[in-house]
């Protein structure tokens, strides 16, 4: 899967997808400081449930966050959800 970062402001999202042209799957956060987001919405498209698209969202967020130095606050049910599934994920995720 394709993901891009696109950041405006105080807020951004992940946006990914399988073939171009298609509704991506989107994972929606805030910066709540230069070391900290907040995870707020994941959303992905009847297509592309099954197929690992909130996963592969979730990682790419975790590698970010690792690559950036900051934490995420998980406030989405579902990021919240793996985050707890993946205890290897918590030098970045705070909760």
């Amino acid at each position: 899967m394709d993901i891009a970062s696109e950041e405006v402001g105080s807020g951004g999202r992940y946006v990914g997808r399988f073939i171009e042209g298609e509704t991506p799957a989107v994972m929606t956060y805030s910066r709540a400081s230069p070391s900290l987001i907040i995870v707020d919405h994941t959303e992905v498209p009847e297509s592309m449930r099954g197929k690992g698209a909130g996963q592969a969202l979730a990682l790419f967020a975790i590698e970010q966050a690792r690559s950036g130095g900051w934490k995420i606050i998980p406030l989405c049910p579902f990021f919240r959800a793996q985050a707890q599934r993946h205890p290897d994920w918590a030098d970045v995720i705070k909760f």
